[in-house]
């Protein structure tokens, strides 16, 4: 709620929309303020996660590519024998 309060312009800060927030849900501010960073590390390290897993995906990919050539140019040379 705060984070996108603030990212469609409702909230002037992200304070102001956490305070906001805090006003309708109860908690303190400070307390929705803690709430938000917890938030935030976790989508930081989501983001880490799938940037990894990227990485390793180009990696085997290269690798398979790499591969087929290889068994490709294997079936030309054994399919000239006769």
């Amino acid at each position: 709620m705060v984070l996108e309060g603030v990212r469609e312009g409702v909230y002037s800060s992200e304070w102001a929309a956490i305070c906001a927030v805090a006003k309708m849900l109860g908690p303190t501010p400070e307390t929705v303020r803690l709430w938000v960073r917890k938030a935030q590390a976790q989508v930081s390290a989501t983001a880490v996660d799938h940037r990894r897993r990227i990485v390793e995906l180009e990696r085997e990919n290269r690798e398979l590519r790499r591969a087929n050539e290889i068994l490709k140019a294997a079936s030309a040379f054994f399919a000239r024998e006769p």
